[in-house]
C-alpha cells in the first residue's frame, strides 16, 4: 500500500503545488475583470455618459444570469457530473466571450444603436451601451463563478488531508493580483490612453487564463492515470435529491449568509472605492486607484498565512467571526464625515484587508467539514448563488442610492462636457478646420475629465444651491470664456495634438467659472458607507450562530485541516 500512495502525483509537493498555481491563473485575469470596468466610474461617466446608477447596475448585472437564471446551480451540477475539466474549459471560454463583448459594446457599438435604450423587469430603462456592456459582464459572469466553484473542487482533489487551507489561500491570492492591478491602474491607463484601455487589457487576460486552464487539464489527466491503479474509495453517485440534503444543513445556511453579507461589505466597497476615495479623500484619479489596492495585495500574503493556521492550529469559525468584527470597525471609521484625510483612509483599507484574509481563509476549507466531497461542487455553487444574489443586489442599491443622495452631480458633470463640447465646435467651425471625430471626441473627455478632477481634488467648497443657479446662463458663460481664450491660441490644424492642445486652454478657461459658481460635481457617499456598517452588524451576527453550530453538531471547524498520521 506504501509503494502505491507514493505512484499517487498528489503525493508529490512539486506537483500538487505547481498544479494550484496553474489552476489559479484562470482567476488572476477573472479577478482584474471584475473591477477594470467599476474603477474607470469618473472616466465613463464623462465619456460615455453614465450615470452612478448605470455603473451600479453594471457592476451588479455580473451576477444576472447566475441568480436569475439559475446558472451557478447548474454549474455545480455540472461539475459534479462532468468533473472539473469540462467545467473549468467551458466556463473559460464563456469569460472570454463575456469580456469581449463588453470590449465591443464600450468602443465598436454602431452610432445608431447608442441613442437605442432596453426594458429589463427589475432593472428599469438603460441606454444600449449599458445593456449590451451589462450583457458582456453577465455572460462573463457565469464563467468567473463557474471558475471559481470549479477550482474549489480542483484544489480539494489535490490538497484533501494535506496543506487545503493554505493552497485555498494562496489560490486566493494569485487571483486577489488581479484586483489588486485593476484598482492601481485601470483609472490612470484610462486617463493616459483611453477609457477603453483596460477593458483591452481584461480580454487579453482571459485568452491567458484559458491557455492556463488547458495546462492544467493536462496535469489532472496526469493525476488520474498516477491513481488508477490505487484502492480509492468509490463514491456514489451524485443524485439531485442530495441538494436537499445540502440546504437542510443550519451550518451550510450560517456559512452562506456569512458570506453574502460578509463579501457584500468588501467587493461592491471596491468597485465603488476608487471614486469614494476621490470625492472623500480628494486624492488625485491617477493616485486613487492605490488605496483600495492595498486592500488585496495585503491579503496575497495574509490569507495563505491565516490558511496556515487554520491547517495546524484550527479555530476556524474564531477566525472568520474576528474578521466580521474587523469589517465592522471599519466601515464604521469609514462613515464618519470629518475622518477625510487620505492616510486615514488608507489605514482603514489596510485593516479592512487583514479581515478580508480572515474570513475567507477559513471560510471556505470548512465547507469539506460538513459536505460531503461528492456534494461538494453543488454546495459551493449554491454558496456561491446566494453570493451573487447580493453581488447583484447590493451594487445596484448602492449605485441608486448614490444617484439618489447626489442628483445634481452626474448632471452638472454632462453641462461641463456639453459647455466644452460646444467651445470646440464652435472654434473648429470658425477656423474651418478639418478634423477627426475620435480625435475630437478625446480632446472634449480629456477637458471635461481635467476640469471635473481638479474641482474634485483641489476645491473644497459648499455648492450653491441647484435652485439659485441658471443653468443656461453658466453654459453660455463658459462658452463665451473659451472662444475668447480660443481667440488667444493659434489653432493650425485640426490633428490630434491640436485638439489636445485647445482642450488644455479650455480646461484653463473653465475651470475659474465653475469655482466660482460653486458647481456641485463631487459625491456624498455617506448612505452607501452606511449600508456597508449594516452588513458588517449581521456578519458578526451569523458568524456567532456558526460557531455556536459547530459546538453543538461538532463539525471540528475549530480543529485543524492537517490530518495527524499514526507513527
Amino acid at each position: 500500500m506504501t509503494e502505491a500512495i507514493k505512484k499517487s502525483l498528489r503525493e508529490s509537493p512539486l506537483a500538487r503545488w505547481t498544479a494550484m498555481f496553474v489552476v489559479s491563473m484562470s482567476m488572476f485575469g477573472a479577478y482584474y475583470f471584475n473591477y477594470a470596468g467599476s474603477s474607470i466610474k469618473p472616466i465613463l461617466e464623462t465619456a460615455l455618459g453614465w450615470t452612478s446608477s448605470d455603473i451600479g447596475t453594471y457592476t451588479g448585472s455580473y451576477g444576472w444570469f447566475n441568480v436569475f437564471f439559475l446558472m451557478l446551480i447548474f454549474s455545480g451540477l455540472i461539475l459534479d457530473k462532468l468533473g472539473i475539466r469540462v467545467t473549468g474549459l467551458g466556463a473559460t471560454i464563456l469569460m472570454a466571450i463575456g469580456t469581449a463583448l463588453n470590449y465591443w459594446a464600450m468602443t465598436a457599438m454602431p452610432a445608431h444603436m447608442l441613442d437605442m435604450h432596453v426594458t429589463l423587469p427589475f432593472v428599469g430603462t438603460l441606454p444600449m451601451q449599458v445593456f449590451l456592456s451589462c450583457l458582456g459582464f453577465a455572460i462573463f459572469g457565469i464563467g468567473s463563478e463557474a471558475t471559481g466553484i470549479t477550482l474549489s473542487k480542483a484544489i480539494v482533489k489535490w490538497f484533501k488531508g494535506k496543506e487545503l487551507a493554505l493552497a485555498m489561500g494562496l489560490q486566493m491570492s494569485i487571483a486577489r493580483l488581479g484586483t489588486a492591478l485593476a484598482l492601481a491602474i485601470s483609472l490612470p491607463l484610462a486617463i493616459k490612453f483611453n477609457y477603453s484601455t483596460p477593458i483591452l487589457l481584461a480580454f487579453i487576460l482571459m485568452l491567458i487564463s484559458l491557455v492556463a486552464f488547458i495546462v492544467y487539464i493536462v496535469m489532472d489527466i496526469k493525476l488520474d492515470k498516477s491513481e488508477a491503479n490505487l484502492e480509492i474509495e468509490e463514491e456514489e453517485p451524485f443524485r439531485i435529491k442530495d441538494i436537499v440534503s445540502i440546504v437542510s444543513n443550519k451550518a451550510f445556511w450560517y456559512i452562506a449568509i456569512l458570506c453574502v453579507l460578509f463579501y457584500g461589505a468588501v467587493f461592491p466597497f471596491l468597485f465603488f472605492a476608487p471614486d469614494f476615495v476621490i470625492n472623500k479623500y480628494h486624492v488625485a484619479p491617477k493616485l486613487a486607484g492605490y488605496i483600495p489596492a492595498l486592500l488585496p495585495a495585503g491579503t496575497i500574503l495574509l490569507t495563505p498565512f491565516f490558511g496556515y493556521i487554520y491547517d495546524r492550529k484550527g479555530k476556524g469559525a474564531t477566525i472568520m467571526i474576528i474578521g466580521a468584527v474587523m469589517l465592522l470597525i471599519v466601515h464604521s471609521f469609514l462613515a464618519v464625515p470629518f475622518l477625510n484625510q487620505w492616510l486615514f483612509a488608507a489605514v482603514m483599507v489596510v485593516i479592512l484587508g487583514i479581515a478580508f484574509s480572515l474570513v475567507p481563509s477559513a471560510m471556505w476549507p470548512s465547507v469539506p467539514k460538513f459536505i460531503p466531497e461528492k456534494k461538494l461542487g453543488t454546495a459551493y455553487a449554491v454558496i456561491f448563488y446566494i453570493q451573487n444574489i447580493g453581488l447583484v443586489v447590493i451594487p445596484t442599491i448602492l449605485g441608486v442610492v448614490l444617484t439618489m443622495s447626489n442628483p445634481t452631480v452626474s448632471p452638472n458633470k454632462m453641462l461641463i462636457k456639453s459647455s466644452i463640447e460646444q467651445s470646440f465646435n464652435k472654434t473648429l467651425a470658425t477656423h474651418q478646420i478639418n478634423y477627426n471625430k475620435k480625435d475630437l471626441k478625446i480632446a472634449i473627455d480629456k477637458a471635461t475629465g481635467r476640469v471635473v478632477d481638479s474641482i474634485v481634488q483641489n476645491t473644497f467648497y459648499t455648492p450653491t444651491p441647484e435652485k439659485d443657479i441658471n443653468k443656461t446662463a453658466l453654459q453660455s458663460s463658459i462658452v463665451a470664456s473659451n472662444m475668447n481664450a480660443a481667440g488667444n491660441f493659434n489653432l493650425k490644424d485640426g490633428s490630434r495634438a491640436s485638439l489636445l492642445a485647445l482642450a488644455k486652454v479650455f480646461t484653463r478657461s473653465t475651470y475659474p467659472i465653475i469655482k466660482k459658481e460653486k458647481l456641485n460635481i463631487t459625491y456624498n457617499y455617506e448612505n452607501d458607507i452606511l449600508i456597508f456598517v449594516l452588513l458588517g452588524i449581521l456578519s458578526v451576527i451569523f458568524g456567532f450562530l456558526l460557531k455556536a453550530e459547530d459546538k453543538k453538531k461538532g463539525y471540528g471547524l475549530e480543529l485543524p485541516n492537517i490530518e495527524k498520521t499514526a507513527e
